[in-house]
């Protein structure tokens, strides 16, 4: 059995239940650095509860959750951030009545220093931080991100595709080791899935972040994952590169139980 040591991000026999209901039942799998790494499955296969026990919105009963060596499986949600862990959410969560870059800038809060004298009355060290804080944005995540346009609009107005864009920003603001994306590409049309795709891989590639993907896309996840991990009414039933498995038996049964509309569907 792999250590956690040699993983990155590492969860061990992860158990978490809600009355009856078991949602992960031992799950154990582990991510490395700089990998795109995939969680797929049915839906209530407990793709989204293993994100949550990770940034510890969910507490496991049973199991350990490890991130560069460290046990975190305790530590509270609110340090999640801190050491390097950032999320964005299967539906939108950003303050719908602010403006893109405002938005954007509270992912960065957790970096700045400047105590609360200073930024109550904004001088020194925290108009410093203040500048650095958005040149970085607009210099490196906006041009990322191709959302320059919009970068003074209120967020409600924005279409969906974009507002992800913007929830995908304020996470990148957290300068982020690890990124936990909740089916990205939920509800987009296939110009706007094609833009996240490519703009996962820029993340990784050229920003050097690790990336957990939670998607529903197979095109997706088999164009540009490394490794694909399989769920299944909780357990863990599959996990490899795509090809291996785009032609598991067990994972074409899990989601359609016919092979020839499995193999389409898994992006063959």
């Amino acid at each position: 059995m792999a250590e956690e040591n040699d993983y990155q991000l590492w969860v061990e026999d992860i158990h978490l239940s809600f009355g009856g209901l078991k949602a992960l039942n031992g799950v154990s799998t582990g991510v490395k650095k700089g990998e795109i790494f995939s969680i797929i499955g049915p839906n209530g296969a407990g793709k989204t509860c293993l994100l949550n026990c990770i940034n510890r919105f969910y507490h496991p009963q049973r199991g350990r959750i490890f991130f560069e060596g460290r046990n975190i499986t305790r530590i509270k949600t609110s340090a999640i951030a801190e050491l390097g862990i950032a999320r964005t959410f299967q539906n939108v969560e950003l303050f719908a009545h602010m403006t893109v870059l405002d938005n954007i800038k509270l992912g960065a809060h957790i970096h700045l220093k400047s105590g609360s004298l200073s930024g109550g009355i904004y001088f020194g060290k925290t108009r410093r931080e203040e500048t650095a804080l958005r040149k970085h944005i607009e210099e490196k995540i906006i041009d990322l991100l191709e959302i320059e346009q919009i970068r003074k609009k209120v967020v409600h107005a924005l279409p969906y595709g974009l507002q992800k864009r913007v929830e995908m920003a304020r996470a990148l603001a957290m300068n982020p080791k690890v990124l936990l994306l909740d089916e990205p590409a939920t509800g987009m049309n296939l110009e706007e899935t094609e833009d996240i795709a490519r703009f996962i891989l820029d993340i990784n590639q050229e920003w050097g972040v690790t990336i957990v993907l939670i998607e529903h896309d197979m095109g997706v996840v088999m164009d540009i994952s490394d490794r694909v991990c399989v769920l299944d009414f909780g357990t863990k039933i599959a996990e490899g590169k795509p090809d291996a498995i785009r032609h598991n038996e067990k994972v074409i049964k899990a989601y359609l139980g016919e092979e020839d509309l499995a193999y389409s569907r898994l992006g063959a």
